[in-house]
């Protein structure tokens, strides 16, 4: 492979991809799922991996299948617990299942067969015992759940039929009548119990993860977060319960208006739980904050004087003096420490962007990566002294075959006089004697921000390999830069983004490296939603193209999403109440001043943003003469997820942006 090939899609979808990993009790190993797609077949393959933190070859464990994810090390050291979708004894699961393996290989054995399938799970202290989610008929024994399903499966209707506030989320329909239950399985036997059963506890509808409950170090209790409301919607706030495993006996340990509770984690000795806490009645953007609940029913915030969002999961340190978590600051997503006596927040490991992390003896290994190179694996010790040591190459040799562009950050003055940050990255061979096309990536969300990471989806090497700097401002609202810049945009959205945006692209066309003739503007999402904005605000020529990508259009009929609830939260009304106001706010009210070409792109099984929104932007464009083009995928939700698809996207993409604004390759 030539060096001077640039990164394109094809070396984007060829590398491999490193999922969360899981330490042995000794700390010696981790685990890690890796994903492999084939561009030819059209779909992924996923196995196990061991890594020695010690130094050492990592090794495969698992022959590559469909949905081998999600390795769990037992703390007995002596299994590996992981959820996929196999056949073995003649039995093919139509469900994803619980499976185990000895790390030192041989074959992998299904824990029992759960009808309705298996979801997050976690170990118990003892290592024989797991406990997982499965989405069940609240109104029926386990014995029946099985049946129930083929019924369900072999129905002649098609309809979805439902009185819920929550019946669809992201990108599918929420199990019509059934709810998420924790189970108990015994990995030596499979058998399992449904902790639940007969019960109205359920966790939270939204994808209830392993963060979503804790075991307790003496096994006998769960902790779990869970929705108060009679009616379930996002957006509601949730409480904290506890279950004893053995009678199944159910207290509330935590629930106040006007707060929201979640991702508890118990500590070593059992004696404090830690969750996120966000209080909610002083506005709905509030952050997560780390508090710890004690024995007596006392609990506090900890982490309130640190303006930064907490992000689960919570890892007690070994001393259970401090926890660890991962955190954004100022577009970078490091591993942080919180003492709790002196409240003092440490930096253990500095991103880049920390995907995620374990901790077990005297190591933490953490999943990171830049906009330099993809997730990959390091380990540190516990006390961060020794610094962080590579534990892999999987994908070094395809890396060090390509040529990437360096990346900074530089400031500008934004809306309010704010110093806003924006991130540049360069083509390679970048030379500043030359004239340079400009890609504006706004980023989605809008409380997210852009940073120093990896995207799998919008690829900035890939961008930037195509010959364009690539820009990318964080803009009043994103996450990372403090409370009152995140919430600043409430009730006016589209202002300030915009002015922080403009500040951006006046920066770059002060550098004589700059074609002002070939500038462009793309996003996603939120970041879709702004260049629809844009192009009703903006003077033609201006920008030479736009690419909305899975963009908000139309606020009014948004209400067709699955997060509904957020709206007269973020925009300061609901459209019955203040319909100038949604009005002044949407893209839609502004089309008739349409003038620069774009390209939509949209997924029909987009819940998020309905697709409805992109191809009513599109029509508008027809109707009004604009220059546009469609691209919409019967098969894809508000990303683009599948090999073939994605090459076709970036093609369209790149053909799009040549037309209107050609790179000088």
């Amino acid at each position: 492979m030539s060096k001077n090939k640039p990164f394109d899609v094809d070396a984007l979808w060829a590398l491999d991809r490193l999922g969360e990993p899981s330490l042995s009790p000794d700390g010696a190993q981790a685990v890690a799922a890796v994903t492999r797609y084939s561009m030819d077949d059209n779909k992924a393959l996923s196995s196990l991996w061991l890594f020695s933190t010690l130094g050492g070859e990592p090794r495969r464990l698992t022959e590559a299948g469909d949905k081998d994810g999600s390795p769990r090390w037992s703390p007995r050291g002596d299994l590996i617990a992981f959820v996929a979708k196999r056949e073995q004894g003649g039995v093919k699961d139509e469900e994803p299942q619980l499976y185990v393996i000895a790390p030192d290989g041989g074959e992998a054995r299904r824990v029992g067969q759960v009808p309705t399938g298996v979801g997050a799970f976690k170990w118990f202290p003892d290592g024989r015992r797991i406990a997982f989610v499965s989405w069940v008929w609240p109104d029926r024994k386990a014995a029946e759940q099985g049946p129930a399903l083929k019924d369900f499966k072999a129905r002649k209707e098609s309809a979805l039929v439902t009185d819920e506030s929550l019946y669809r989320f992201w990108d599918h329909n929420l199990p019509q009548g059934r709810v998420p239950h924790l189970h108990v399985t015994d990995v030596d036997s499979g058998k399992h119990r449904d902790l639940f059963e007969g019960s109205a506890w359920e966790l939270g509808r939204a994808e209830p993860g392993a963060t979503s409950f804790d075991i307790a170090p003496d096994g006998r209790r769960i902790a779990f977060a869970f929705d108060p409301a009679e009616h379930k919607a996002l957006g509601n706030d949730f409480a904290l319960a506890e279950i004893e495993v053995k009678n199944r006996t159910v207290q509330v340990l935590l629930q106040e208006k006007g707060w929201h509770f979640d991702a508890p984690a118990y500590s070593h000795a059992g004696a404090h739980l830690a969750f996120l806490a966000s209080h909610q009645a002083h506005g709905h953007n509030q952050p997560d904050r780390l508090a710890v609940l004690d024995q007596q029913g006392h609990w506090a915030v900890f982490s309130e004087d640190w303006d930064r969002i907490v992000a689960a999961p919570l890892r007690w340190r070994e001393d259970d003096q401090a926890v660890r978590f991962a955190a954004e600051d100022r577009g970078r997503r490091h591993l942080w420490e919180l003492g709790l006596g002196d409240r003092e927040v440490g930096l253990l490991f500095e991103g880049g962007h920390v995907g995620s992390f374990d901790s077990a003896a005297d190591f933490i290994v953490v999943n990171h990566d830049s906009v330099q190179f993809p997730p990959c694996l390091s380990v540190l010790d516990a006390d961060a002294s020794g610094g962080a040591r590579r534990i892999e190459a999987l994908n070094d040799a395809r890396l060090a075959a390509q040529r990437f562009g360096r990346h900074e950050e530089v400031e500008v003055r934004g809306a309010r006089g704010d110093a806003v940050q924006m991130w540049l990255v360069y083509p390679p061979g970048f030379d500043a004697k030359k004239k340079w096309p400009v890609m504006q990536v706004i980023h989605g969300g809008p409380h997210t921000a852009f940073g120093d990471s990896w995207h799998w989806r919008w690829n900035h090497q890939a961008f930037a390999a195509q010959g364009y700097v690539v820009a990318c401002v964080n803009y009043h609202g994103s996450s990372s830069f403090g409370q009152e810049f995140l919430d600043s945009i409430t009730g006016r959205w589209g202002e300030y983004e915009l002015q922080d945006v403009e500040a951006g692209t006046d920066w770059l066309l002060k550098k004589r490296w700059v074609d002002a003739k070939r500038i462009v503007a793309t996003g996603g999402s939120y970041g879709g939603y702004m260049v629809a904005w844009m192009n009703g605000h903006l003077k033609p020529g201006r920008y030479q193209a736009y690419v909305c990508h899975a963009g908000c259009y139309d606020w009014q009929a948004m209400y067709a999403d699955d997060a509904y609830n957020w709206h007269r939260k973020e925009l300061g009304a609901a459209y019955w109440d203040d319909p100038a106001r949604i009005a002044a706010q949407s893209p839609h009210s502004f089309a008739k001043h349409f003038k620069t070409p774009t390209l939509v792109v949209h997924g029909a099984l987009d819940y998020r943003v309905p697709d409805a929104q992109g191809l009513a932007y599109y029509n508008t464009l027809k109707s009004l003469g604009v220059p546009s083009r469609l691209v919409w995928f019967p098969d894809e939700n508000h990303w683009v997820l599948k090999p073939r698809n994605s090459k076709l996207w970036y093609g369209e993409y790149f053909a799009w942006l040549a037309r209107w604004a050609p790179a000088t390759r």
